[in-house]
């Protein structure tokens, strides 16, 4: 049986998400490139989702078992854009370092 904490995560209207709605996709910059090869990958996740409901998601679609999941906020940015000149927001987000054991990967490319 599930622990108490874990029960509570997992309840509630977010509980329901797909796998696809919660790992909105893999982020490959260069410093996400580089530390693949640590075996840490890093996505974009949705803004709902919390640490329980990531390694679930990760579980059904890279069939690994996350050792650790560190979760970070992307603040949004005013940008301006080049031909109108208009200055607009750029949304934010969410992502999430998925940390693997050694042996284990993912195929994002």
């Amino acid at each position: 049986m599930a622990d108490k904490k874990t029960q509570q995560n997992t309840k509630g209207i977010y509980a329901n998400m797909r796998a696809s709605e919660v790992l909105l996709r893999p982020r490959l910059t260069e410093k996400a490139v580089t530390m693949m090869e640590q075996g840490v990958y890093v996505f974009d996740v949705s803004a709902r989702a919390n640490k329980v409901m990531i390694k679930a998601a990760i579980k059904d679609v890279y069939k690994v078992e996350p050792v650790k999941i560190a979760i970070t906020s992307i603040k949004s940015k005013k940008k301006r854009n080049p031909r109108t000149g208009k200055i607009g927001t750029q949304s934010g987000g969410k992502k999430a370092y998925i940390y693997l054991k050694d042996g284990d990967s993912i195929s994002i490319m």
